[in-house]
């Protein structure tokens, strides 16, 4: 018999002995539950994408991060609604990054066997990834045309930061000038917004989708 005690799932043993914990709830979006073991998992997914394996026992920290990722996904899953255009490309982003994650394993059979210890065939590896870039391109879809940053965003943070670090960098060269980095300067002020208002979403989603998180 299995049962759902407080937020742990147990196995009940005999008239006398003690129940068995096998997984515990860390988190909820609506009705589906999120174990820690399904936490663990993603925490290992992660390192695997990152080409860092075999990885390294989390730390707690590691896990709540890992958590809260999880969970933030399962919310924009439920946002989605893609076309057939937004599958194909995702799909073709998805081919491509899977081509050169297998470039971080360098040894011959290590991506397979590195797959394999992870407990996922190719086509839910491809699944998986592909849901990943279909959710980055919902990101992008809603929250990018109010996340460009002004002229006098950019200057700013042109004076403010990226010519101080250029000149630490580079043993106190001169920075190239404003006009030659203002593009890159555009982009790292519209994926810090984006991030910003991606924060933002996901609180306004979290009544809707009755998201819970649980500490470990």
């Amino acid at each position: 018999m299995v049962a759902a005690v407080g937020w742990s799932i147990a196995v009940f043993a005999p008239l006398g002995r003690a129940a068995e914990t096998l997984d515990r709830v860390v988190a909820s979006v609506g009705h589906v539950a999120i174990t820690e073991s399904d936490v663990e998992q993603e925490y290992r997914f992660e390192r695997f994408l990152d080409g860092q394996w075999p990885p390294l026992p989390p730390g707690t920290s590691q896990l709540a991060a890992a958590r809260d990722r999880l969970a933030n996904q399962m919310v924009l899953e439920q946002e989605e609604n893609p076309s057939p255009t937004d599958r194909a490309e995702s799909e073709k982003a998805a081919a491509a990054r899977l081509a050169e994650l297998r470039k971080h394993y360098a040894q011959p059979g290590q991506y397979e066997q590195a797959l394999k210890d992870l407990g996922m065939s190719e086509a839910a590896l491809a699944a998986r990834v592909t849901q990943q870039e279909l959710i980055l391109r919902l990101i992008d879809q809603r929250l990018r045309p109010a996340a460009s940053p002004s002229d006098d965003e950019i200057t700013a943070y042109y004076r403010s930061t990226f010519a101080p670090e250029f000149e630490k960098k580079n043993g106190g060269a001169p920075p190239p000038p404003l006009p030659e980095v203002a593009g890159q300067i555009r982009e790292i002020l519209t994926q810090k917004r984006v991030n910003e208002l991606l924060d933002e979403w996901i609180e306004e989603l979290r009544p809707t989708t009755n998201l819970r998180i649980h500490i470990f």
